[in-house]
């Protein structure tokens, strides 16, 4: 009898310790669960990338939705995006200006500048709209930076090509479509500023 009572006595402290061990390990967690829906509360999600630039763009084609998906597939989320024109020619040696409207998904807007050289093995011009998917950005301050072009990075499908550039953490994607590709084989970078300069450096 005592042998069992002790038995006992030990089943119920060991379900306590489980027990309380359990209700740690939910309290640990719920920050984390946290941050995830508030970062997944400040980015956006793939359906409203695709319209916004389908209807910015003027295009639905099933090329746009597939640069768009291998832009999610593997960056995730943007916090942002950029819709805006730019003009860009080029032989050998490139120059390309761009301004547009930078929208973050936890609110607030601004206008937006770009410029930037390259050189390489391209030829031609052309003015085009471009919807720039931003990743890892909370504010404008944070792309008033010079962003290389990341080499082999550009792809093509359906009339529809995105490229990255990258500067430490921070990602950007410009889509563009038809003859707003032109994209040689050159290398370069693009300068992001609050106001309008023709100086491309």
């Amino acid at each position: 009898m005592q042998n069992q009572s002790q038995s006992s006595t030990i089943s119920r402290r060991r379900f306590a310790q489980c027990w309380a061990l359990g209700i740690a390990a939910s309290l640990l967690a719920t920050p984390a669960v946290a941050l995830a829906a508030e970062s997944a509360g400040e980015s956006f999600d793939e359906d409203s990338i695709l319209r916004a630039a389908s209807d910015f763009l003027g295009d639905t084609t099933e090329g746009l939705g597939k640069v768009i998906a291998k832009a999610f597939k593997e960056h995730g989320r943007p916090t942002g995006y950029i819709k805006g024109e730019e003009i860009a020619g080029a032989v050998t040696l490139g120059l390309h200006y761009g301004e547009g409207t930078l929208v973050f998904k936890h609110g607030g807007a601004g206008k937006l500048y770009w410029q930037g050289p390259s050189i390489g093995l391209d030829l031609g011009g052309n003015a085009a709209k471009v919807f720039v998917l931003v990743y890892g950005a909370q504010r404008t301050e944070d792309l008033l930076k010079r962003f290389p072009s990341v080499d082999g990075s550009f792809y093509y499908v359906g009339g529809a090509g995105i490229n990255y550039q990258q500067r430490d953490a921070i990602v950007l994607a410009p889509v563009r479509l038809g003859v707003g590709l032109r994209a040689g084989a050159s290398v370069g970078y693009t300068h992001y500023t609050l106001n309008k300069t023709l100086n491309p450096l």
